[in-house]
């Protein structure tokens, strides 16, 4: 798979799984987005080390690694050989839940089809496993909610990243917009995945909860995602803004 080719598939999913981010016109659909947030599990053949082999053959170099103990995440950030979109590949730290949601979690990906394990498309297939209980989501809720979204969508795009500097307009005027048309922000750094580092103003904005249908046959509307915008606190036209997305506290020192 070329890199243009996967770029395309992961945002297909996206827009599919959240219309009301496809639905959205106030920048020109033309524009890549910045970063794209995926999130997988240290498990098997969804580990960052497995995932990251396919995609250097697509050209992504690795820029940084950083580690956020109290998220129990390791991140990879990864840059490709153009100006598109880098990638921030956010892996939960499976070792760092209770023992009862880590059996559970390892339990759920076990059941997977060994057909949708492999190849370069991993990232935007959608969940290769069964769809959990909600009874299995609750508890994996409670131990820690990237591991109850990951039972849920499976290892994905949980959130695209633009630039306002790119979309031509400042973060205040376009936060105003989104929320005009329904999609409030949250307030701080916070993205729902990892917290963003303070060189940048930034808004998270989760998209309208969808019907869900858990394995018994449940009904639920959850909040699976969304959209994030960011801005320099200073435009110095040297770093990309995915660049200093990750607090520098937490990059991990390569021997």
């Amino acid at each position: 798979m070329q890199r243009q080719e996967f770029v395309q598939q992961l945002w297909l999913d996206y827009v599919h799984t959240h219309p009301d981010i496809g639905a959205l016109r106030l920048w020109p659909l033309s524009t890549a987005a910045e970063y794209l947030t995926l999130v997988t599990l240290n498990y098997g053949p969804f580990a960052a080390a497995a995932l990251t082999g396919n995609l250097a053959h697509m050209g992504y170099r690795a820029m940084g690694h950083y580690a956020m103990a109290d998220k129990g995440l390791l991140v990879q950030l990864l840059a490709p050989s153009d100006g598109s979109s880098w990638l921030v590949l956010a892996e939960l730290q499976i070792g760092t839940l209770s023992k009862a949601p880590r059996e559970a979690i390892e339990g759920l990906v076990q059941q997977s089809h060994p057909q949708d394990c492999k190849g370069h498309n991993l990232l935007c297939r959608g969940r290769p496993w069964p769809m959990p209980s909600w009874a299995l989501y609750q508890q994996l809720q409670q131990a820690h909610p990237l591991a109850a979204w990951i039972a849920v969508m499976g290892p994905r795009l949980h959130h695209a990243g633009f630039d306002c500097g790119q979309l031509g307009e400042p973060l205040k005027t376009l936060d105003q917009r989104l929320s005009e048309v329904g999609m409030p922000s949250l307030e701080g750094q916070q993205n729902g995945v990892f917290t963003v580092s303070s060189l940048l103003d930034h808004r998270f904005y989760p998209t309208t909860p969808q019907k869900t249908v858990f394995a018994n046959g449940d009904e639920h509307r959850l909040c699976l995602g969304g959209l994030a915008l960011a801005q320099k606190h200073v435009e110095d036209n040297h770093e990309r803004i995915a660049d200093l997305l990750l607090p520098h506290h937490t990059r991990c020192e390569m021997a």
